[in-house]
């Protein structure tokens, strides 16, 4: 019996098939998953940029327009060796990832592939020598040049330096053109003139804002209501700009005509200037233009004070204009009022108002704004209580709660502030410039166009304070010196020692 316990078991035998089974399992399975994580890598993966001025990454209004096309866009690139070839390539592979395989692209060099580029020329009617990218979309085509992608800097040629790229904007070209395609024919948006307002020509001071919506497959139409026996039906939407004088009785029922029949406003006022009659329409609508300018005192000291009539404001949250803003701050210079919002008197009307902008905390709206009494105004701001200050609101008449549903209605977006819109303020403050790019989407009813826009591209500069001079002065000629000096000064006292 002790013998029987303590004999050892015979080894199982395992037979060859079963081994060979083991080792394909083993292979097929390796196999599928190096497949697999190749799949997951090649559908599902995430691009970052981190390139400083993010020249590569796409903008929220972008990625939002490449979301709403239904059909395939064809790119055709013809570049050679040009400085921003290397960049409009970078471009393009984040145009394909961003609209998840509705872009194809495909890339022809002129000099090494004639028949091909000479077939497409055809194709295209194309005439020009110059590098450039042919946008295809259910068989209407669109040409952007390099030219209009980049600014080029040629100065240091005489010098025997190569073209230097001073700016790339080749997403505001690619996709202004695209939408030009998807959308077709151009939203047209009327500019009221006669009432001294900011004009559109080549000198005009709000060149910056009309090369922005333009790219946005929106053309201007100058109104002059006063010559005019109705508002063209083609315009969708109509712009007034800081009118330096009021409109007559005429002009004023064109205006209300056209919001009657689901007509859409932008109005932005002066407060400086007198238009009663217009800020008596707002008002009729729920929004009044209070008589008054906002301040806010700046401790520049410890016991300095300055008052500016500058206005920072925040955008809010809960209108479809400013939600991708909200948390946002733009500037607003000159002088703004404050709107008095009173959506409970004309709810009745199937009105609804919304406020967009609010100034910071701190500022005080004060109605005795042509006072230079330092000691009054610092009275007058210590009794302010706080209350949100609105700048902006937006107003519609029946129109749908649910911001899902899309039904014809009146829109308006009012502001208290007519100067943020020209050059010299959007140069330093863009935030303002997608709140009117929001605003005349709304409008228009393309919501979905509605984001942060492509950023307008600036050399990077900067300046140093003689202070600061001083200090990198004495870093490179004496602490960057030293450092190696010491160093080599401590290894050679070890080695001697």
């Amino acid at each position: 019996m002790a013998e029987e316990a303590t004999s050892d078991p015979k080894p199982k035998k395992i037979g060859r098939v079963q081994i060979g089974f083991n080792v394909a399992a083993q292979v097929l399975l390796v196999l599928f998953l190096a497949a697999m994580v190749n799949y997951l890598g090649l559908e599902h993966y995430k691009r970052w940029d981190f390139s400083r001025d993010q020249k590569y990454a796409l903008s929220d209004k972008t990625k939002r327009f490449l979301d709403s096309i239904k059909s395939k866009v064809r790119i055709t690139v013809f570049f050679s060796n040009t400085p921003i070839t290397a960049d409009v390539q970078n471009l393009l592979t984040e145009y394909q990832y961003a609209a998840k395989g509705k872009i194809d692209v495909e890339n022809i060099d002129p000099e090494r592939n004639l028949s091909r580029a000479k077939e497409l020329f055809d194709k295209y009617k194309v005439v020009s020598d110059e590098s450039l990218i042919v946008v295809d979309y259910e068989g209407r085509n669109k040409t952007v040049k390099a030219s209009e992608m980049a600014e080029i800097d040629q100065s240091g040629m005489a010098f025997g330096e190569g073209p230097r790229v001073a700016s790339f904007k080749g997403e505001q070209a690619l996709t202004g053109a695209i939408m030009d395609l998807v959308e077709g024919k151009k939203n047209t948006l009327g500019y009221v003139l006669g009432h001294k307002e900011p004009p559109l020509g080549e000198q005009s001071p709000i060149s910056i804002l009309k090369t922005f919506i333009e790219n946005e497959n929106i053309k201007f139409q100058e109104l002059n209501l006063f010559e005019l026996g109705e508002i063209p039906p083609d315009v969708k939407a109509i712009v007034v700009a800081g009118p330096q004088y009021d409109f007559s009785d005429r002009e004023m029922k064109l205006l209300r005509d056209f919001w009657e029949k689901q007509g859409r406003i932008l109005l932005l006022l002066d407060p400086a200037a007198k238009t009663p009659k217009l800020n008596a329409f707002v008002n009729e609508l729920g929004v009044k233009m209070n008589d008054d300018r906002l301040m806010v005192f700046l401790r520049t000291g410890i016991q300095e004070l300055a008052l500016t009539r500058d206005v920072q404001a925040h955008f809010l949250s809960d209108s479809p204009i400013t939600k991708r803003l909200a948390g946002a701050r733009a500037l607003f210079f000159g002088g703004t009022s404050s709107l008095m919002l009173q959506p409970d008197r004309v709810r009745a009307a199937n009105i609804r108002v919304e406020p967009l902008l609010q100034a910071e905390k701190g500022y005080f709206a004060e109605t005795d704004y042509n006072s230079s009494d330092q000691a009054k105004l610092q009275a007058d701001a210590a009794k302010n209580t706080g209350t949100p200050l609105t700048i902006a609101a937006s107003i519609e008449k029946g129109g749908s709660g649910d911001t899902r549903v899309q039904v014809n209605s009146a829109r308006m977006v009012v502001a208290s502030n007519a100067t943020f819109i020209q050059d010299n303020a959007l140069t330093q403050d863009q935030q303002s410039l997608d709140f009117i790019s929001g605003s005349v989407n709304w409008l228009l009813s393309r919501e979905q166009l509605i984001g942060i826009a492509p950023k307008v591209p600036k050399t990077l500069t900067f300046s140093l304070s003689e202070d600061s001079l001083r200090n990198v002065r004495w870093i490179i000629l004496v602490l960057m010196p030293l450092i190696p000096a010491l160093i080599g000064g401590a290894v050679w006292w070890q080695r001697r020692a």
